[in-house]
């Protein structure tokens, strides 16, 4: 296995300085280029996310300014081709919670690109308008409803582990990760089953392709996919998420269709993708590092700590916002529109919020990562993503023996929401800790 990152990875703000054109206010000594640190340039290294740790030091100016690049790629990972950029913890912080001061109008409105008018709702929806919709979701992902949930969350998980057990390998971002989270949510909206590979290769062609014509096909046949199910909704209302949904009532008065098919859209978008990613960058992270498997397989109690400690080092998206005002910032000119994308990847290890912060600790305390961003948008369905990997976990160490990258595969990923497509992780299945009753019969 290479362990090497990728070739040309800057390592100082001077080596990564472009004289790009940018509006007159921005300075020259802050124009970067900042693609390399946006998840989409794979490497080998147990810490895939270590080429763009130093972005967060004391040595790096709180503000970065990315110009468009000449030859108009665009960004990834949800940061812009052009705008701002904060890298430490108190600034990403702030345009986090200054509401007052940053806009989140017209994030993951892909839509758009086909003509549709709808917002993503809550996520593209500023205070005080906001807060009706999280109150109206916030119910089906509070704790109770996890709790009603749960013991179907570890039906599948244990389903699942103990289907492939035997086998002594698997690839476990496609076979496992990818399939997991998706059919909790599938179940929790009532979505068909037959749609899953439907799903995934819309969802894809939407975020991953970066071919336009398969984003407007994909946007096109998804969008009209999630108005047919949410008339069939309407039509025979059940006990669903979706029904719930499209069923409810804000401020006492029936959801519009724009209102319906905004929220179902952000839940399908988000529903997909960004648990998988997290599951194939964690198996990935201890397949390589095995002490971190011996540690949790030693002292099961250790999990939830070690849920937020994978989480708080595989943060899989950037976030911007809109400057909604001219201000000063750290001494510079924000101009009113002008994008300000946090680099979470770079937050998440800042040495002044975390101590150690390259370092795998599951006793880390006051552990306020922004892998789920933060603020009044923080990812509406974190609890339940927390829960789906503590469950896996659970179960995982209580039958699996060691397992290790299985010899010859590729071990690369992408350090964000990419992840690792494909992941083949190998143990000795005769170490296999079968329930006592499956033991029996084997016998």
């Amino acid at each position: 296995m290479s362990a090497a990152e990728p070739t040309n990875t800057p390592r100082t703000v001077d080596e990564m300085r472009v004289d790009w054109p940018a509006p007159d206010h921005v300075p020259a000594g802050l124009k970067v280029d900042l693609s390399w640190a946006l998840g989409n340039r794979p490497n080998n290294l147990v810490d895939a996310y270590e080429p763009a740790g130093w972005l967060s030091g004391p040595d790096v100016p709180p503000l970065l300014y990315q110009p468009a690049s000449p030859d108009g790629a665009i960004g990834s990972g949800g940061m812009t081709s052009q705008g701002w950029v904060v890298s430490h913890y108190r600034d990403i912080e702030r345009v986090y919670s200054d509401n007052d001061t940053f806009s989140n109008a017209g994030q993951a409105e892909f839509q758009a690109v086909v003509g549709e008018t709808f917002r993503t709702i809550p996520l593209a929806v500023d205070p005080p308008e906001h807060r009706k919709y999280r109150m109206f979701l916030m119910p089906h992902f509070s704790p109770a409803r996890l709790n009603r949930m749960q013991d179907g969350i570890r039906r599948i998980v244990v389903e699942m582990i103990e289907g492939m057990a035997g086998k002594g390998e698997i690839d476990i971002a496609w076979d496992f990760g990818r399939i997991y989270p998706v059919r909790i949510f599938m179940s929790l909206m009532k979505f068909p089953d037959d749609m899953f590979e439907q799903f995934l290769e819309w969802e894809w062609d939407i975020l991953h392709s970066g071919d336009m014509a398969k984003i407007q096909s994909a946007l096109r046949e998804i969008i009209d996919y999630l108005r047919s199910f949410i008339a069939e909704k309407e039509r025979q209302p059940d006990h669903s998420l979706t029904s719930s949904i499209v069923n409810g009532r804000i401020d006492g008065r029936p959801l519009t269709d724009e209102e319906k098919i905004g929220i179902v859209w952000l839940l399908w978008l988000g529903g997909l993708d960004t648990v998988a990613a997290s599951i194939a960058l964690m198996f990935r992270r201890m397949a390589l590092d095995p002490a971190i498997q011996r540690q949790l397989a030693a002292d099961r109690s250790l999990i939830p700590g070690a849920v937020e400690e994978f989480l708080r080092m595989h943060p899989v998206v950037n976030s911007p916002r809109r400057a909604k005002h001219d201000f000063i910032w750290h001494g510079q000119q924000i101009r009113a529109g002008e994008s300000v994308s946090c680099n979470n990847a770079a937050g998440n290890y800042d040495p002044a919020q975390f101590a150690n912060p390259r370092q795998f600790d599951p006793t880390r305390t006051a552990n306020r990562h922004f892998t789920f961003v933060g603020g009044v948008h923080i990812c509406l369905g974190a609890a339940l993503a927390r829960r789906e990997l503590r469950i896996l976990l659970d179960e995982w160490f209580q039958r699996m023996p060691e397992f290790h990258a299985k010899p010859g595969s590729d071990t690369s990923c992408y350090p964000g929401l990419m992840s690792a497509r494909h992941f083949h992780i190998a143990w000795d299945a005769s170490k296999v800790r079968w329930p006592v009753e499956q033991a029996e019969a084997a016998e």
